[in-house]
Protein backbone atom coordinates (compact mmCIF):
# COMPACT_ATOMS: atom_id res chain seq x y z
CA UNK A 1 0.00 0.00 0.00
CA UNK A 2 1.40 3.41 -0.99
CA UNK A 3 1.75 6.19 1.56
CA UNK A 4 -1.53 8.14 1.47
CA UNK A 5 -1.46 11.76 0.35
CA UNK A 6 -2.75 14.11 3.10
CA UNK A 7 -6.38 15.06 2.61
CA UNK A 8 -5.71 18.80 3.00
CA UNK A 9 -3.30 18.79 0.05
CA UNK A 10 -5.76 16.90 -2.15
CA UNK A 11 -8.69 19.15 -1.21
CA UNK A 12 -6.71 22.27 -2.12
CA UNK A 13 -5.75 20.90 -5.54
CA UNK A 14 -9.06 19.26 -6.39
CA UNK A 15 -11.21 22.29 -5.53
CA UNK A 16 -9.04 24.89 -7.28
CA UNK A 17 -10.60 27.39 -9.69
CA UNK A 18 -11.47 25.80 -13.01
CA UNK A 19 -11.61 22.23 -11.68
CA UNK A 20 -14.78 20.08 -11.88
CA UNK A 21 -14.96 20.30 -8.08
CA UNK A 22 -14.45 24.06 -7.80
CA UNK A 23 -15.96 25.63 -4.69
CA UNK A 24 -18.24 28.64 -4.47
CA UNK A 25 -20.32 30.32 -1.78
CA UNK A 26 -24.05 30.83 -1.39
CA UNK A 27 -26.22 32.27 1.35
CA UNK A 28 -28.61 29.52 2.49
CA UNK A 29 -31.20 30.37 5.13
CA UNK A 30 -29.14 33.46 5.92
CA UNK A 31 -25.93 31.46 6.47
CA UNK A 32 -22.91 31.88 4.12
CA UNK A 33 -22.20 28.32 2.97
CA UNK A 34 -19.53 26.65 0.83
CA UNK A 35 -21.08 24.91 -2.18
CA UNK A 36 -19.99 23.04 -5.29
CA UNK A 37 -19.88 25.54 -8.15
CA UNK A 38 -20.86 22.91 -10.72
CA UNK A 39 -23.75 21.27 -8.87
CA UNK A 40 -26.82 20.55 -10.99
CA UNK A 41 -29.37 23.34 -10.41
CA UNK A 42 -32.22 20.92 -9.71
CA UNK A 43 -33.33 17.31 -9.82
CA UNK A 44 -35.22 18.18 -13.01
CA UNK A 45 -31.90 19.03 -14.65
CA UNK A 46 -30.46 15.69 -13.51
CA UNK A 47 -33.43 13.86 -14.98
CA UNK A 48 -33.25 15.74 -18.29
CA UNK A 49 -29.61 14.66 -18.66
CA UNK A 50 -30.66 11.00 -18.68
CA UNK A 51 -31.72 11.33 -22.32
CA UNK A 52 -28.08 10.73 -23.25
CA UNK A 53 -28.51 7.15 -21.99
CA UNK A 54 -31.70 6.51 -23.98
CA UNK A 55 -30.97 2.98 -25.24
CA UNK A 56 -29.45 1.67 -22.02
CA UNK A 57 -31.33 -0.48 -19.54
CA UNK A 58 -32.45 1.66 -16.60
CA UNK A 59 -34.60 -0.53 -14.36
CA UNK A 60 -34.72 -4.30 -14.01
CA UNK A 61 -37.31 -5.92 -11.77
CA UNK A 62 -37.89 -9.67 -11.95
CA UNK A 63 -38.91 -10.25 -15.61
CA UNK A 64 -39.40 -6.56 -16.39
CA UNK A 65 -36.76 -4.46 -18.15
CA UNK A 66 -37.14 -0.73 -18.84
CA UNK A 67 -34.75 1.46 -20.84
CA UNK A 68 -33.86 5.04 -20.00
CA UNK A 69 -35.94 6.16 -23.00
CA UNK A 70 -39.01 4.21 -21.91
CA UNK A 71 -38.64 5.55 -18.40
CA UNK A 72 -38.24 9.12 -19.71
CA UNK A 73 -41.48 8.80 -21.67
CA UNK A 74 -43.32 7.48 -18.60
CA UNK A 75 -42.06 10.37 -16.46
CA UNK A 76 -43.05 12.93 -19.09
CA UNK A 77 -46.53 11.40 -19.37
CA UNK A 78 -47.04 11.39 -15.60
CA UNK A 79 -45.72 14.95 -15.26
CA UNK A 80 -48.41 16.15 -17.67
CA UNK A 81 -51.06 14.07 -15.91
CA UNK A 82 -50.11 15.56 -12.54
CA UNK A 83 -50.67 19.09 -13.84
CA UNK A 84 -53.50 18.61 -16.35
CA UNK A 85 -55.62 15.86 -14.82
CA UNK A 86 -54.83 16.10 -11.12
CA UNK A 87 -54.30 19.84 -10.70
CA UNK A 88 -50.90 19.59 -9.05
CA UNK A 89 -48.91 22.83 -8.94
CA UNK A 90 -45.41 23.75 -7.89
CA UNK A 91 -45.03 23.26 -4.13
CA UNK A 92 -47.94 20.81 -3.78
CA UNK A 93 -47.12 17.65 -1.86
CA UNK A 94 -47.43 14.23 -3.50
CA UNK A 95 -47.07 11.18 -1.24
CA UNK A 96 -45.67 7.83 -2.35
CA UNK A 97 -46.37 4.61 -0.43
CA UNK A 98 -45.14 1.45 -2.09
CA UNK A 99 -42.46 -1.21 -2.37
CA UNK A 100 -39.42 -0.88 -4.63
CA UNK A 101 -41.37 -1.27 -7.86
CA UNK A 102 -40.23 0.31 -11.17
CA UNK A 103 -43.08 2.82 -10.85
CA UNK A 104 -41.47 4.32 -7.72
CA UNK A 105 -38.79 6.25 -9.69
CA UNK A 106 -41.41 7.33 -12.25
CA UNK A 107 -43.48 9.03 -9.54
CA UNK A 108 -40.35 10.46 -7.89
CA UNK A 109 -38.88 12.03 -11.03
CA UNK A 110 -42.22 13.26 -12.40
CA UNK A 111 -43.10 14.97 -9.12
CA UNK A 112 -39.79 16.75 -8.54
CA UNK A 113 -39.51 17.69 -12.24
CA UNK A 114 -42.65 19.86 -12.07
CA UNK A 115 -41.57 21.55 -8.84
CA UNK A 116 -43.96 19.57 -6.64
CA UNK A 117 -42.75 17.97 -3.41
CA UNK A 118 -42.37 14.20 -3.15
CA UNK A 119 -43.28 12.70 0.24
CA UNK A 120 -42.01 9.08 0.41
CA UNK A 121 -43.81 7.08 3.09
CA UNK A 122 -42.52 4.01 4.89
CA UNK A 123 -44.14 1.01 3.21
CA UNK A 124 -44.07 -0.91 6.49
CA UNK A 125 -46.23 1.59 8.35
CA UNK A 126 -49.73 0.93 9.62
CA UNK A 127 -52.77 2.86 8.40
CA UNK A 128 -52.51 5.22 11.36
CA UNK A 129 -48.85 5.97 10.70
CA UNK A 130 -49.44 6.52 6.98
CA UNK A 131 -52.40 8.79 7.60
CA UNK A 132 -50.49 10.90 10.11
CA UNK A 133 -47.78 11.77 7.59
CA UNK A 134 -50.27 12.32 4.76
CA UNK A 135 -52.27 14.74 6.89
CA UNK A 136 -49.23 16.44 8.41
CA UNK A 137 -47.66 17.06 4.99
CA UNK A 138 -50.93 18.20 3.45
CA UNK A 139 -50.41 15.80 0.56
CA UNK A 140 -52.99 16.16 -2.21
CA UNK A 141 -52.26 12.79 -3.79
CA UNK A 142 -50.97 9.41 -2.69
CA UNK A 143 -49.45 6.98 -5.16
CA UNK A 144 -49.78 3.53 -3.57
CA UNK A 145 -49.36 -0.09 -4.55
CA UNK A 146 -52.31 -2.43 -3.99
CA UNK A 147 -51.31 -3.37 -0.44
CA UNK A 148 -50.86 0.24 0.71
CA UNK A 149 -53.99 1.34 -1.17
CA UNK A 150 -55.98 -1.21 0.83
CA UNK A 151 -54.58 0.26 4.05
CA UNK A 152 -55.65 3.72 2.90
CA UNK A 153 -59.20 2.80 1.88
CA UNK A 154 -61.44 5.60 3.09
CA UNK A 155 -58.56 7.95 3.90
CA UNK A 156 -59.79 10.57 1.41
CA UNK A 157 -63.02 10.84 3.40
CA UNK A 158 -61.40 12.21 6.55
CA UNK A 159 -58.15 13.86 5.38
CA UNK A 160 -59.39 17.02 3.70
CA UNK A 161 -56.19 17.84 1.81
CA UNK A 162 -56.15 14.46 0.07
CA UNK A 163 -57.91 14.42 -3.31
CA UNK A 164 -57.05 11.03 -4.77
CA UNK A 165 -55.20 7.76 -4.29
CA UNK A 166 -53.42 6.59 -7.45
CA UNK A 167 -53.24 2.79 -7.41
CA UNK A 168 -50.17 1.08 -8.85
CA UNK A 169 -50.26 -2.61 -9.79
CA UNK A 170 -53.81 -2.77 -8.55
CA UNK A 171 -56.59 -5.18 -9.40
CA UNK A 172 -59.24 -3.78 -11.74
CA UNK A 173 -62.12 -4.76 -9.45
CA UNK A 174 -60.51 -3.07 -6.44
CA UNK A 175 -60.62 0.53 -7.69
CA UNK A 176 -62.90 2.75 -5.57
CA UNK A 177 -64.41 6.14 -6.57
CA UNK A 178 -61.53 8.08 -4.99
CA UNK A 179 -58.90 5.96 -6.73
CA UNK A 180 -57.35 6.17 -10.19
CA UNK A 181 -55.33 3.55 -12.02
CA UNK A 182 -51.73 4.63 -12.58
CA UNK A 183 -51.68 3.02 -16.03
CA UNK A 184 -54.66 5.11 -17.17
CA UNK A 185 -52.78 8.34 -16.45
CA UNK A 186 -49.76 7.23 -18.48
CA UNK A 187 -51.88 6.04 -21.39
CA UNK A 188 -53.75 9.34 -21.62
CA UNK A 189 -50.53 11.33 -22.02
CA UNK A 190 -48.35 8.79 -23.84
CA UNK A 191 -47.80 11.10 -26.84
CA UNK A 192 -46.23 13.91 -24.82
CA UNK A 193 -42.57 14.37 -25.78
CA UNK A 194 -41.20 16.85 -23.22
CA UNK A 195 -41.67 17.87 -19.60
CA UNK A 196 -44.07 20.73 -18.90
CA UNK A 197 -42.18 24.04 -18.50
CA UNK A 198 -41.53 24.83 -14.83
CA UNK A 199 -38.89 27.06 -13.23
CA UNK A 200 -37.21 25.41 -10.23
CA UNK A 201 -34.70 27.17 -7.97
CA UNK A 202 -31.93 25.37 -6.12
CA UNK A 203 -33.44 26.06 -2.70
CA UNK A 204 -36.99 25.09 -3.63
CA UNK A 205 -38.33 22.13 -1.65
CA UNK A 206 -37.90 18.80 -3.44
CA UNK A 207 -38.92 16.25 -0.81
CA UNK A 208 -40.17 15.63 2.69
CA UNK A 209 -38.94 12.43 4.34
CA UNK A 210 -40.56 11.53 7.64
CA UNK A 211 -38.17 10.49 10.36
CA UNK A 212 -39.20 9.14 13.76
CA UNK A 213 -39.15 11.77 16.46
CA UNK A 214 -38.31 11.66 20.16
CA UNK A 215 -41.88 12.79 20.86
CA UNK A 216 -43.17 9.65 19.18
CA UNK A 217 -44.57 11.52 16.15
CA UNK A 218 -42.54 11.47 12.91
CA UNK A 219 -41.06 14.77 11.76
CA UNK A 220 -40.98 15.77 8.10
CA UNK A 221 -37.41 16.59 7.07
CA UNK A 222 -37.43 19.16 4.25
CA UNK A 223 -34.86 18.49 1.52
CA UNK A 224 -34.23 21.14 -1.11
CA UNK A 225 -33.03 20.47 -4.63
CA UNK A 226 -29.66 21.89 -3.56
CA UNK A 227 -29.47 19.49 -0.59
CA UNK A 228 -29.91 16.46 -2.82
CA UNK A 229 -27.84 17.65 -5.78
CA UNK A 230 -24.96 18.58 -3.46
CA UNK A 231 -24.59 15.02 -2.26
CA UNK A 232 -24.41 13.69 -5.81
CA UNK A 233 -21.21 15.69 -6.32
CA UNK A 234 -19.92 14.93 -2.82
CA UNK A 235 -20.30 11.19 -3.33
CA UNK A 236 -18.27 11.32 -6.55
CA UNK A 237 -15.68 13.61 -4.98
CA UNK A 238 -15.04 11.35 -2.00
CA UNK A 239 -14.36 8.34 -4.22
CA UNK A 240 -12.15 10.28 -6.65
CA UNK A 241 -10.20 11.77 -3.75
CA UNK A 242 -9.49 8.29 -2.40
CA UNK A 243 -8.08 7.24 -5.77
CA UNK A 244 -5.69 10.20 -5.83
CA UNK A 245 -4.89 9.67 -2.14
CA UNK A 246 -3.40 6.25 -2.91
CA UNK A 247 -1.59 7.19 -6.11
CA UNK A 248 -4.14 6.04 -8.65
CA UNK A 249 -5.58 7.98 -11.57
CA UNK A 250 -9.40 7.79 -11.47
CA UNK A 251 -10.79 5.98 -14.51
CA UNK A 252 -14.15 6.54 -16.13
CA UNK A 253 -15.99 3.26 -16.79
CA UNK A 254 -16.01 2.24 -20.44
CA UNK A 255 -19.15 0.12 -20.05
CA UNK A 256 -22.46 0.65 -18.30
CA UNK A 257 -22.30 -0.03 -14.57
CA UNK A 258 -25.01 -1.88 -12.67
CA UNK A 259 -26.21 -1.55 -9.09
CA UNK A 260 -28.45 -3.74 -6.96
CA UNK A 261 -30.64 -1.47 -4.84
CA UNK A 262 -32.00 -3.45 -1.93
CA UNK A 263 -32.40 -0.55 0.50
CA UNK A 264 -36.00 0.74 0.65
CA UNK A 265 -36.54 3.70 -1.66
CA UNK A 266 -38.60 5.40 1.04
CA UNK A 267 -35.32 5.98 2.89
CA UNK A 268 -32.85 8.63 1.76
CA UNK A 269 -30.16 5.97 1.33
CA UNK A 270 -32.22 4.05 -1.21
CA UNK A 271 -33.57 7.02 -3.13
CA UNK A 272 -31.36 10.10 -2.71
CA UNK A 273 -28.05 8.21 -2.53
CA UNK A 274 -28.45 5.01 -4.55
CA UNK A 275 -31.26 5.83 -7.00
CA UNK A 276 -30.16 9.38 -7.81
CA UNK A 277 -26.47 8.48 -7.87
CA UNK A 278 -26.99 5.55 -10.24
CA UNK A 279 -29.27 7.61 -12.48
CA UNK A 280 -26.70 10.38 -12.90
CA UNK A 281 -24.12 7.78 -13.93
CA UNK A 282 -26.44 6.11 -16.44
CA UNK A 283 -26.22 2.85 -14.52
CA UNK A 284 -28.52 -0.13 -14.72
CA UNK A 285 -30.55 -0.44 -11.52
CA UNK A 286 -31.90 -3.77 -10.31
CA UNK A 287 -34.71 -3.92 -7.75
CA UNK A 288 -35.74 -6.84 -5.55
CA UNK A 289 -39.24 -7.52 -4.21
CA UNK A 290 -37.64 -8.03 -0.82
CA UNK A 291 -34.09 -8.56 0.39
CA UNK A 292 -32.78 -12.09 0.09
CA UNK A 293 -29.06 -12.84 0.03
CA UNK A 294 -29.33 -15.87 -2.27
CA UNK A 295 -31.44 -13.94 -4.76
CA UNK A 296 -28.95 -11.08 -4.61
CA UNK A 297 -26.08 -13.45 -5.49
CA UNK A 298 -28.00 -14.84 -8.47
CA UNK A 299 -28.82 -11.33 -9.70
CA UNK A 300 -25.20 -10.20 -9.40
CA UNK A 301 -24.14 -13.04 -11.69
CA UNK A 302 -27.06 -12.77 -14.13
CA UNK A 303 -26.92 -8.97 -14.56
CA UNK A 304 -23.14 -8.65 -14.02
CA UNK A 305 -23.75 -6.07 -11.31
CA UNK A 306 -20.89 -3.91 -10.07
CA UNK A 307 -22.16 -2.81 -6.67
CA UNK A 308 -24.56 -3.82 -3.94
CA UNK A 309 -25.07 -3.13 -0.26
CA UNK A 310 -27.33 -1.57 2.32
CA UNK A 311 -27.06 -1.94 6.06
CA UNK A 312 -24.02 -4.05 7.13
CA UNK A 313 -26.21 -7.10 7.71
CA UNK A 314 -26.87 -7.35 3.97
CA UNK A 315 -23.29 -7.93 2.76
CA UNK A 316 -22.77 -10.09 5.84
CA UNK A 317 -25.64 -12.35 4.78
CA UNK A 318 -24.18 -12.57 1.27
CA UNK A 319 -20.83 -13.60 2.74
CA UNK A 320 -22.52 -16.27 4.86
CA UNK A 321 -24.52 -17.74 1.98
CA UNK A 322 -23.40 -21.16 0.64
CA UNK A 323 -24.38 -19.93 -2.84
CA UNK A 324 -21.62 -17.32 -2.94
CA UNK A 325 -18.94 -19.83 -3.92
CA UNK A 326 -21.20 -21.32 -6.60
CA UNK A 327 -21.75 -18.14 -8.63
CA UNK A 328 -19.56 -15.73 -10.57
CA UNK A 329 -19.55 -12.44 -8.65
CA UNK A 330 -16.29 -11.13 -10.14
CA UNK A 331 -18.17 -8.15 -11.62
CA UNK A 332 -18.55 -6.61 -8.13
CA UNK A 333 -16.39 -3.50 -7.80
CA UNK A 334 -17.98 -1.89 -4.75
CA UNK A 335 -19.73 -3.08 -1.60
CA UNK A 336 -21.53 -0.18 0.07
CA UNK A 337 -23.08 0.00 3.49
CA UNK A 338 -24.08 2.30 6.31
CA UNK A 339 -26.96 2.84 8.71
CA UNK A 340 -25.50 0.64 11.45
CA UNK A 341 -22.05 0.05 12.96
CA UNK A 342 -20.22 -2.62 10.90
CA UNK A 343 -18.30 -5.48 12.46
CA UNK A 344 -14.55 -4.72 12.23
CA UNK A 345 -13.85 -8.02 10.48
CA UNK A 346 -16.35 -7.25 7.69
CA UNK A 347 -13.75 -5.29 5.72
CA UNK A 348 -11.32 -8.20 5.49
CA UNK A 349 -14.06 -10.70 4.67
CA UNK A 350 -15.29 -8.51 1.80
CA UNK A 351 -11.72 -8.12 0.49
CA UNK A 352 -11.28 -11.89 0.35
CA UNK A 353 -14.70 -12.69 -1.14
CA UNK A 354 -14.70 -9.85 -3.68
CA UNK A 355 -11.04 -9.29 -4.66
CA UNK A 356 -11.95 -6.76 -7.37
CA UNK A 357 -14.06 -4.66 -5.04
CA UNK A 358 -13.54 -1.80 -2.66
CA UNK A 359 -15.79 -1.63 0.37
CA UNK A 360 -17.06 1.52 1.99
CA UNK A 361 -18.89 2.58 5.10
CA UNK A 362 -20.57 5.93 5.56
CA UNK A 363 -22.45 8.14 7.96
CA UNK A 364 -25.47 10.20 7.14
CA UNK A 365 -28.98 11.01 8.25
CA UNK A 366 -32.28 11.98 6.71
CA UNK A 367 -31.38 15.48 7.91
CA UNK A 368 -28.16 15.48 5.85
CA UNK A 369 -29.98 14.19 2.75
CA UNK A 370 -28.28 10.83 3.21
CA UNK A 371 -24.57 11.66 3.23
CA UNK A 372 -22.07 13.26 5.61
CA UNK A 373 -18.92 11.13 5.49
CA UNK A 374 -17.57 8.13 3.57
CA UNK A 375 -14.74 5.73 4.39
CA UNK A 376 -13.73 3.83 1.25
CA UNK A 377 -11.11 1.42 -0.12
CA UNK A 378 -7.73 1.55 1.67
CA UNK A 379 -9.00 4.07 4.20
CA UNK A 380 -11.74 1.64 5.19
CA UNK A 381 -9.32 -1.28 5.46
CA UNK A 382 -7.05 0.85 7.66
CA UNK A 383 -9.88 2.18 9.83
CA UNK A 384 -12.83 -0.23 9.50
CA UNK A 385 -14.60 1.21 12.54
CA UNK A 386 -14.56 4.74 11.11
CA UNK A 387 -17.37 6.34 9.14
CA UNK A 388 -14.79 8.27 7.14
CA UNK A 389 -14.20 11.89 6.25
CA UNK A 390 -16.40 14.67 4.93
CA UNK A 391 -16.21 16.44 1.57
CA UNK A 392 -14.90 20.04 1.48
CA UNK A 393 -18.44 21.49 1.46
CA UNK A 394 -19.26 19.73 4.74
CA UNK A 395 -18.05 20.71 8.20
CA UNK A 396 -18.18 18.39 11.20
CA UNK A 397 -17.51 19.26 14.81
CA UNK A 398 -17.88 17.46 18.12
CA UNK A 399 -19.44 19.41 20.99
CA UNK A 400 -20.21 19.06 24.68
CA UNK A 401 -23.72 19.25 26.13
CA UNK A 402 -23.07 22.98 26.55
CA UNK A 403 -22.14 23.38 22.89
CA UNK A 404 -18.40 23.81 23.37
CA UNK A 405 -16.28 22.33 20.59
CA UNK A 406 -14.09 19.41 21.65
CA UNK A 407 -10.57 18.58 20.44
CA UNK A 408 -9.60 15.43 18.54
CA UNK A 409 -10.28 12.04 20.13
CA UNK A 410 -12.81 13.34 22.67
CA UNK A 411 -16.37 12.02 22.54
CA UNK A 412 -19.30 14.41 22.23
CA UNK A 413 -22.31 15.12 20.05
CA UNK A 414 -21.71 15.07 16.30
CA UNK A 415 -22.74 18.30 14.55
CA UNK A 416 -22.84 18.75 10.77
CA UNK A 417 -22.97 21.88 8.62
CA UNK A 418 -23.15 22.33 4.87
CA UNK A 419 -25.41 22.66 1.81
CA UNK A 420 -26.69 19.11 2.30
CA UNK A 421 -28.30 19.90 5.68
CA UNK A 422 -32.10 20.19 5.55
CA UNK A 423 -33.77 23.57 5.86
CA UNK A 424 -35.86 22.29 8.78
CA UNK A 425 -38.88 20.18 9.70
CA UNK A 426 -42.24 20.60 8.01
CA UNK A 427 -44.65 22.70 10.10
CA UNK A 428 -42.46 22.20 13.16
CA UNK A 429 -40.47 25.36 13.92
CA UNK A 430 -39.80 24.24 17.49
CA UNK A 431 -38.05 21.05 16.40
CA UNK A 432 -36.20 22.97 13.70
CA UNK A 433 -34.90 25.56 16.16
CA UNK A 434 -33.85 22.85 18.60
CA UNK A 435 -32.03 20.76 16.00
CA UNK A 436 -30.43 23.35 13.70
CA UNK A 437 -28.59 26.34 15.16
CA UNK A 438 -26.69 28.80 12.96
CA UNK A 439 -26.56 26.19 10.20
CA UNK A 440 -25.25 23.43 12.48
CA UNK A 441 -27.31 20.23 12.63
CA UNK A 442 -27.22 18.62 16.07
CA UNK A 443 -27.47 14.95 15.14
CA UNK A 444 -28.07 13.44 18.56
CA UNK A 445 -25.31 10.93 17.79
CA UNK A 446 -22.15 10.62 19.86
CA UNK A 447 -18.72 10.29 18.30
CA UNK A 448 -15.27 11.75 17.89
CA UNK A 449 -12.85 12.93 15.21
CA UNK A 450 -9.37 11.43 15.23
CA UNK A 451 -6.15 13.31 14.44
CA UNK A 452 -6.81 12.97 10.70
CA UNK A 453 -10.45 14.14 11.00
CA UNK A 454 -11.88 10.67 10.44
CA UNK A 455 -15.25 10.39 12.14
CA UNK A 456 -16.01 7.56 14.57
CA UNK A 457 -19.64 7.08 15.66
CA UNK A 458 -19.78 5.47 19.09
CA UNK A 459 -23.34 5.82 20.39
CA UNK A 460 -26.67 7.54 19.97
CA UNK A 461 -27.58 10.33 22.32
CA UNK A 462 -31.24 9.96 21.42
CA UNK A 463 -33.29 7.21 23.05
CA UNK A 464 -33.41 5.21 19.86
CA UNK A 465 -32.80 1.70 18.57
CA UNK A 466 -31.43 0.78 15.16
CA UNK A 467 -32.96 -2.40 13.77
CA UNK A 468 -31.69 -3.41 10.34
CA UNK A 469 -31.19 0.23 9.37
CA UNK A 470 -34.60 1.32 10.68
CA UNK A 471 -34.67 3.97 13.40
CA UNK A 472 -37.03 3.04 16.23
CA UNK A 473 -37.63 5.67 18.88
CA UNK A 474 -38.27 4.01 22.22
CA UNK A 475 -40.91 6.52 23.24
CA UNK A 476 -43.12 5.53 20.31
CA UNK A 477 -43.13 1.87 21.37
CA UNK A 478 -43.50 2.83 25.03
CA UNK A 479 -46.52 4.99 24.18
CA UNK A 480 -48.15 2.05 22.42
CA UNK A 481 -47.56 -0.12 25.50
CA UNK A 482 -48.88 2.58 27.86
CA UNK A 483 -52.07 2.61 25.81
CA UNK A 484 -52.92 -0.89 27.11
CA UNK A 485 -55.16 -0.61 30.21
CA UNK A 486 -53.09 -3.14 32.18
CA UNK A 487 -49.77 -1.29 31.74
CA UNK A 488 -48.77 1.39 34.23
CA UNK A 489 -45.09 1.72 33.31
CA UNK A 490 -42.98 0.69 30.33
CA UNK A 491 -39.39 0.87 29.15
CA UNK A 492 -38.06 -0.17 25.74
CA UNK A 493 -34.45 -1.27 25.23
CA UNK A 494 -32.37 -2.89 22.52
CA UNK A 495 -31.56 -6.58 22.45
CA UNK A 496 -28.30 -7.14 20.52
CA UNK A 497 -28.66 -9.17 17.32
CA UNK A 498 -25.70 -10.39 15.23
CA UNK A 499 -27.32 -9.65 11.86
CA UNK A 500 -29.70 -6.70 12.18
CA UNK A 501 -27.96 -4.92 15.06
CA UNK A 502 -30.79 -4.72 17.58
CA UNK A 503 -34.19 -6.22 18.27
CA UNK A 504 -36.83 -4.45 20.35
CA UNK A 505 -37.31 -5.53 23.95
CA UNK A 506 -39.58 -4.13 26.65
CA UNK A 507 -40.07 -4.26 30.40
CA UNK A 508 -43.49 -3.36 31.78
CA UNK A 509 -45.12 -2.99 35.15
CA UNK A 510 -48.78 -4.01 35.13
CA UNK A 511 -51.60 -2.90 37.39
CA UNK A 512 -52.10 -4.99 40.54
CA UNK A 513 -54.53 -7.80 39.86
CA UNK A 514 -54.18 -7.48 36.08
CA UNK A 515 -53.33 -10.49 33.98
CA UNK A 516 -52.01 -9.91 30.50
CA UNK A 517 -49.85 -12.14 28.32
CA UNK A 518 -46.83 -11.17 26.26
CA UNK A 519 -48.76 -12.09 23.10
CA UNK A 520 -51.65 -9.83 24.06
CA UNK A 521 -49.29 -6.90 24.59
CA UNK A 522 -47.50 -7.60 21.31
CA UNK A 523 -50.81 -7.71 19.44
CA UNK A 524 -51.85 -4.45 21.09
CA UNK A 525 -48.65 -2.73 19.96
CA UNK A 526 -48.89 -4.25 16.45
CA UNK A 527 -52.32 -2.70 16.00
CA UNK A 528 -50.83 0.78 16.46
CA UNK A 529 -47.36 0.83 14.92
CA UNK A 530 -45.37 -0.96 12.22
CA UNK A 531 -44.48 -4.61 12.72
CA UNK A 532 -40.73 -4.01 12.86
CA UNK A 533 -41.23 -1.85 15.96
CA UNK A 534 -43.13 -4.51 17.93
CA UNK A 535 -41.04 -5.93 20.80
CA UNK A 536 -39.96 -9.52 20.25
CA UNK A 537 -39.81 -9.87 24.02
CA UNK A 538 -41.90 -8.19 26.73
CA UNK A 539 -41.03 -9.00 30.34
CA UNK A 540 -43.22 -8.09 33.31
CA UNK A 541 -41.75 -6.59 36.46
CA UNK A 542 -43.67 -6.65 39.76
CA UNK A 543 -42.14 -3.42 41.07
CA UNK A 544 -41.83 0.15 39.74
CA UNK A 545 -39.24 0.44 36.99
CA UNK A 546 -35.87 1.91 38.05
CA UNK A 547 -35.67 5.69 37.70
CA UNK A 548 -33.06 8.30 38.59
CA UNK A 549 -33.55 11.37 40.76
CA UNK A 550 -35.03 13.26 37.80
CA UNK A 551 -37.62 10.56 37.24
CA UNK A 552 -36.02 9.25 34.05
CA UNK A 553 -36.00 5.50 33.54
CA UNK A 554 -32.49 4.07 33.83
CA UNK A 555 -32.19 1.90 30.75
CA UNK A 556 -28.97 0.11 31.85
CA UNK A 557 -30.80 -1.04 34.99
CA UNK A 558 -33.71 -2.22 32.84
CA UNK A 559 -31.29 -4.33 30.80
CA UNK A 560 -29.90 -5.78 34.02
CA UNK A 561 -33.38 -6.80 35.14
CA UNK A 562 -34.02 -8.41 31.76
CA UNK A 563 -30.54 -9.99 31.84
CA UNK A 564 -29.62 -8.48 28.48
CA UNK A 565 -25.90 -8.30 27.76
CA UNK A 566 -24.01 -6.68 24.89
CA UNK A 567 -22.75 -10.08 23.79
CA UNK A 568 -26.18 -11.58 23.12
Amino acid sequence: MSIPVPIAILDEKMTAAGSPFELDEAVINGIPTRIWKNTAPSLRAIFEDTQQFAERDYLVYENERITYQQHYQQVVALAHALITDLGISKGDRVALAMRNYPEWPVVFWATVSIGAVIVPLNAWWTTRELEYSIENSGARLVFADQQRAALLAGTCDHIHSLDRVIVIRGEDNAISPNEIRFEDLLTKHKNEQALPPVDIAADDIASIYYTSGTTGKPKGAINSHRNICTNQISGIYLRVRTEYRYGREPEMPTEQMGQLISAPLFHVTGSLAMLCGSTIAGSKIVFMYKWDADTAIRLIEKEKLNSFGGVPSMPLQVLESPLLSQHDTSSVLAVLFGGAPPAPELAERIRIAFPNASSSNGYGLTETSGLSTVCVAEDYLAKPESAGMAAPVCDIKIVTEDGEQLPANEIGEICVKGPQVIRGYWNNPEATAKTITEGWLHTGDLGYLDDEDFLFVVDRAKDMLLRGGENIYCIEVESALYDHPAVIDAAVVGIPHPIIGEEVGALVQVRPGSEVSEKELQDHVAAQIAAYKVPIRIDQHPEPLPRNANGKIMKPAVKDIMEITNSQ
